[in-house]
């Protein structure tokens, strides 16, 4: 190997060291407890809840949800103002390393608009979480009229719910 080979290889090592260490420091959302509040068939909106943690060593950013099942998919934020109670779309969502957002009734959740079909308990509706870097992280919500009690089962953090 010539001098010139030998530092091409040293780069390429150097630059693959450095990309995975981006990599490993980049944050891991796992997404748990995912339920869609049950509503009758015709609702052209429903709303989506789930805890959204980052388990990763970095923070990271959602900047889209995407279902197949639905027209769209948006994350929103309830407040009261003045006694009054607004709603307004959020471009993104931050989640610290470490941290976990909570997507609830009252605060943040996702707002799933047109169904494509009739939304029922029988089969889980799939979501993709977009991050700003471009991953996807696809989760599982089942449909019930309340929120799913801890530990009943629809944790889906062991599922594949990290980078892809």
């Amino acid at each position: 190997m010539n001098r010139l080979q030998q530092t091409m290889a040293l780069f390429a090592a150097t630059f693959a060291l450095g990309a995975a260490g981006a990599a490993a420091a980049a944050g891991t959302l796992a997404v748990e407890q995912g339920w869609i509040r049950a509503a009758p068939p015709g609702v052209p909106m429903l709303a989506g809840y789930a805890d959204l943690r980052n388990g990763g060593d970095a923070p990271l950013r959602i900047s889209a949800v995407e279902s197949a099942a639905f027209g769209s998919v948006s994350l929103h934020e309830t407040t009261v103002v003045d006694g009054v109670s607004r709603m307004r779309e959020l471009p993104g969502l931050a989640i610290d390393a470490g941290a976990t957002v909570r997507l609830a009734p009252g605060g943040k959740h996702l707002m799933l608009m047109e169904p494509r079909q009739p939304v029922d308990a029988r089969a889980p509706v799939r979501l993709s979480f977009v991050l700003e870097d471009g991953r996807r992280i696809d989760a599982e919500f089942v449909v019930t009229g309340q929120a799913p009690a801890a530990g009943d089962g629809h944790d889906h953090a062991g599922h594949d719910h990290h980078a892809h």
